[in-house]
């Protein structure tokens, strides 16, 4: 199937320098969301065409299986869709999609190109919506059996009874790429706006005994295009409300089903719990009897059974879906901990308030309960690390490694000074700076002398 992605508009009710279809819903651009549910229709062959700032769409997304068009100016969508044609290969159907129209469903459109059908019978093939309030669409005219679709008739060119019809075109359509080919070379620009309409193809198609036929979503939002951010916002909770929805249905417990945004894939397991505000990033997965508190952001992560994460932490994977953050079963985060990139924690692990690790792994049972470091560390299984506690992997030019065996217990106030090795069944008393390697279930202090001087007073501020 040849996929025509128009995305050529220059969207100057966005307010933005961004191009429209760059603008995100669900925390990926508009036109991304379009592409990615055209790859997953069989063998598409996928041409954007771009016009205003169209350096900077191509740019976002530089993959090789993506064909260019440029539509220079833009004179109306059917001239838009001609501006594809040199890529077209004619043995396949032609499908119509926006970029501004980020949400349509895979399942639509493969309803939608099985109605056009294939061969010497194929249709063209118009995805419709009805509306209560059809203002600013076009109309679909059915023919005297009120089946067979006559015309789609733009607003600023319609007739008073037309405007009174609810049925709309939605813009998305599926067409034999030949006949589509002569229609396109057919199109005038002789209307109210003294642009090439792509709906005109259907009358077009009716004069050369084409049957012209339609289907409708079954969800009106997946039709709902964004021309400022007005609509863009209205969009982003229509679509996460879905998403709620699937989730309540699936038997996660949401506090608020109107507070929580998925921004990418989160897949639950039975008895999940999730409390309001939490925000879910590239691809979180949460086994059997995850809880996750309020305002907590998690992205690119994976929390085994029966862990709970209290409120406003934030756990970051990173940009990298394949090398995610994986948290063991029964782990307590937070309240107020970050989780960063590279981290692997075991079964048992807490992690406390204002506790911050990076790129280090924790075995099982192990502890850091509050206002702690631990970075680029290798931790081993029943530490207590105390509060305080910093892990200083950084000499200024580069990172380096502190590895912790088990059984290690760490005072308060601690310097770990990278690279260093602590061997297991160890301890480091409170205030120590550590800096060379430990022996294993050895006690480790710095001297310290404490004075105390019963000739000094407390200064007192002058009034």
């Amino acid at each position: 199937m040849n996929v025509v992605i128009l995305a050529a508009g220059m969207g100057k009710r966005m307010h933005s320098r961004l191009p429209k279809v760059l603008h995100p819903i669900a925390g990926r651009a508009m036109l991304g969301r379009v592409i990615e549910t055209a790859r997953r229709l069989r063998d598409a062959r996928i041409i954007v065409v771009i016009g205003h700032r169209g350096d900077q769409v191509r740019a976002a997304f530089p993959a090789s299986d993506l064909h260019w068009a440029v539509q220079e100016p833009q004179s109306g969508t059917g001239h838009a869709v001609l501006q594809a044609l040199p890529h077209f290969d004619d043995s396949d159907r032609t499908l119509v999609l926006y970029g501004d129209v980020p949400l349509t469903r895979l399942e639509t459109l493969r309803r939608l190109s099985g109605l056009a059908g294939e061969g010497s019978s194929a249709a063209l093939a118009i995805l419709t919506i009805t509306m209560d309030d059809p203002s600013g669409y076009g109309r679909i005219v059915r023919k005297d059996d009120g089946c067979a679709i006559a015309a789609i008739v733009e607003e600023k060119d319609a007739t008073a009874a037309q405007r009174e019809i609810r049925e709309v075109n939605t813009g998305i359509l599926v067409a034999p790429t030949v006949s589509l080919r002569s229609w396109l070379g057919r199109l005038t620009d002789d209307n109210a706006q003294r642009e090439y309409y792509l709906t005109d193809i259907v009358g077009l198609a009716d004069d050369d005994g084409v049957p012209v036929v339609a289907a409708q979503p079954d969800f009106a939002w997946e039709t709902a295009g964004v021309n400022d951010k007005r609509q863009l916002a209205a969009l982003e909770r229509r679509f996460q409300r879905s998403q709620a929805d699937a989730l309540l249905s699936a038997g996660v417990t949401l506090a608020d089903p109107d507070r929580v945004d998925i921004r990418g894939d989160l897949a639950c397991g039975d008895d999940v719990g999730i409390d309001v505000g939490s925000i879910f990033e590239g691809t979180v997965r949460l086994d059997d009897g995850v809880t996750v508190g309020p305002n907590v952001f998690i992205r690119n992560a994976h929390i085994a059974a029966g862990t709970r994460v209290e409120a406003f932490c934030h756990i970051d994977g990173g940009s990298d879906a394949a090398t995610p953050i994986t948290i063991g079963r029964d782990a307590v985060i937070g309240p107020y901990a970050r989780v960063r990139p590279g981290t692997r924690l075991g079964d048992g692990v807490h992690i406390g308030n204002f506790v911050e690790v990076k790129n280090s792994e924790l075995g099982t049972g192990s502890k850091a309960n509050h206002l702690s470091y631990v970075g680029d560390s290798t931790v081993g299984s029943g530490v207590n690390i105390g509060a305080g506690t910093i892990t200083c992997n950084y000499d200024g030019a580069a990172k380096h490694r502190t590895t912790i065996g088990d059984d290690v217990h760490i005072g308060s106030d601690v310097q770990l000074i990278a690279p260093v090795t602590v061997g297991a069944g160890s301890t480091i008393g409170a205030g120590t700076t550590v800096w060379k390697e430990v022996p294993p279930g050895s006690l480790v202090v710095n001297p310290k002398q404490q004075v105390a001087r019963d000739d000094w007073k407390r200064p007192v501020r002058k009034k």
